[in-house]
């Protein structure tokens, strides 16, 4: 197994399901754009997947306590991803996620069911795409970009909310750093889109989701766009996005006037 590069045990994940989507659309310029300093984009899986609807199953589950389940969850789910990595004791992204969503109904004083848990992990096994999502990978597709993800989650999850999405034919790489057995921010990890798409540091965009993201892969060298769709504050790791924006909306139109 790959030595994995030791990194800080912080909380430093920021998501919100709440976010609402900017739903204003701009003109195409695919067409018009000219030659972007871009030859690549690279994703984090979560611009392109919505994981709303994981909250509203937990909160249809449990009504006025979804909210304060998933926060314990989604900070778990990062830790116990690093920790295992940390510790030499690697489980894939889907094992570390129904270990901490256990971990996070008990201490939230929440009663998890079997069925309901079993209802829980399939919304993450199966996430849809967000509204914004196919207009604008088709933009950066026909404007001659290559298209890859860069995710923790495991390919199957990612091939799966692809072909669901009839997204699939966009995308060259799906990389997944269950592959190493690591997680990001690893630079390992990061590695991974420099020797699937054989260009340099500079000709591949990194979209992230997460501040923590961010930081990583500027770490990394990547010039990295922040889609924060959660409107989510800056982290103090020492790192800056090159662009940011809410939507992929905004992603494009950095992209192609790059």
């Amino acid at each position: 197994m790959p030595t994995p590069a030791v990194f800080t045990r912080r909380r430093f994940l920021s998501v919100s399901t709440g976010a609402a989507l900017a739903t204003a659309t701009i003109p195409s310029i695919a067409s018009a754009a000219g030659p972007t300093r871009y030859k690549a984009v690279v994703f984090d899986a979560f611009p392109i997947f919505d994981p709303r609807p994981v909250a509203k199953l937990a909160e249809e589950i449990f009504p006025n306590a979804g909210a304060v389940l998933m926060t314990a969850w989604r900070y778990r789910q990062f830790e116990y991803q690093w920790l295992h990595v940390l510790g030499g004791r690697y489980v894939d992204f889907l094992q570390a996620t129904e270990d901490s969503l256990a971990f996070a109904a008990r201490q939230s004083g929440l009663e998890l069911a079997p069925e309901n848990r079993v209802r829980l992990m399939d919304a993450y096994r199966h996430l849809t795409v967000w509204p914004d999502a196919a207009e604008n990978l088709q933009r950066l597709h026909d404007a001659g970009l290559r298209l890859g993800f860069l995710s923790n989650m495991t390919k199957a999850m990612l091939e799966t909310g692809l072909a669901n999405a009839k997204l699939r034919h966009l995308f060259e790489h799906l990389l997944s750093t269950d592959q190493l057995q690591t997680y990001k921010p690893a630079p390992a990890a990061y590695q991974m889109a420099l020797d699937a798409f054989q260009l340099s540091r500079p000709e591949i965009l990194f979209v992230a989701f997460a501040g923590w993201d961010v930081a990583g892969s500027k770490w990394f060298g990547y010039p990295t766009f922040w889609a924060n769709r959660a409107g989510s504050p800056a982290e103090e790791l020492g790192a800056t996005p090159d662009g940011t924006g809410q939507d992929l909306h905004a992603l494009v139109k950095f992209a192609l006037d790059a």
